[in-house]
């Protein structure tokens, strides 16, 4: 026959209970922490590692390039505009496709590719020279581009934009400097930007065209120039989306019109100085600044 407990057993009973309630909740509790901070570890390590796949560099042209005939200079700009184009569409088959295919994929999908692009391009921009000038041999040699595991971001300035665009900028690969000297492209600008037929598009003059023949040291620099007039053009249409219905009937004038004049302006002058330095300095450049609203 079962004997109850004395009073004082039955309080060290439950105390004991107790804790051992307490330290299994613990147990568990610490147990879900734990188990999140791996989970959140693994993600983060998986996200690095998916954020760096590398990025595409590629021999500069523009600097490899000799005198530039004037009747050359918007054909030369618009293929150096068209390499950029084809690094910043490499770079970004490179980030969307991380993780596919065999070890060979870069090499076959997307360098391969690149490669015959420029080739092309490349034999563009020396027969649109030997049009009219001693046509450059061996460029053929600047086609092939290698991927660096350093991270897309350090090598294209992109942007690009990131692909930025890549950029933006994009001194890693050494195209950004003459990559686009688009200037010449001032219509395409404008056509860009044109699908907002009810807010308009700003137009401005070409620059491009309107250059003498750029000695070679001094090509890099106003291909780099022209590339900043095109971005100053397509940031001014951006504006002219963004700021739709704001301001009294002068709004475009002073605050988009003005501004892009002075931007361009300044650019204008330092492609003028740059020439200036073992040429004639072209005189007049000025009053391309202007820029217009086109409905």
């Amino acid at each position: 026959m079962s004997r109850a407990l004395p009073k004082y057993n039955q309080r060290r009973v439950a105390i004991i209970g107790g804790a051992a309630a307490v330290a299994l909740t613990g147990a568990i509790v610490a147990g879900t922490a734990l188990a999140g901070e791996t989970s959140k570890s693994s993600g983060s390590t998986t996200a690095r590692t998916l954020a760096s796949p590398g990025s595409i560099s590629c021999p500069d042209v523009a600097s490899k390039l000799p005198a530039i005939p004037a009747s050359a200079q918007a054909e030369v700009t618009r293929n150096l505009t068209l390499l950029q184009t084809q690094i910043d569409e490499a770079n970004k088959r490179l980030v969307d496709t991380v993780g596919q295919g065999g070890p060979n994929f870069v090499n076959n999908a997307i360098l391969g590719p690149l490669k015959d692009k420029r080739v092309a391009t490349v034999n563009r921009i020396a027969t649109a020279i030997g049009r009219t000038a001693a046509k450059p041999q061996g460029l053929d040699a600047l086609a092939p581009c290698a991927l660096n595991g350093a991270g897309a971001a350090a090598n294209n300035g992109n942007a690009n934009a990131n692909a930025g665009g890549n950029a933006n900028a994009g001194k890693g690969n050494g195209n950004a400097n003459a990559n686009a000297g688009n200037g010449n492209a001032n219509a395409g600008n404008n056509a860009a930007a044109g699908g907002n037929a009810a807010v308009g598009t700003i137009s401005c003059p070409d620059v491009a065209s309107k250059l003498p023949a750029i000695p070679a040291t001094a090509q890099a620099e106003v291909t780099r120039n022209l590339t900043l007039l095109q971005t100053q053009i397509n940031e001014a249409n951006k504006r002219l989306v963004d700021t739709v219905g704001q301001g009294g009937p002068n709004f475009v004038n002073n605050a988009i019109l003005g501004p892009l004049a002075d931007k361009r302006k300044s650019t204008i002058d330092r492609i003028a100085i740059s020439i200036g330095r073992t040429a004639a300095k072209p005189q007049g450049l000025d009053s391309l600044a202007a820029c217009t609203l086109t409905k």
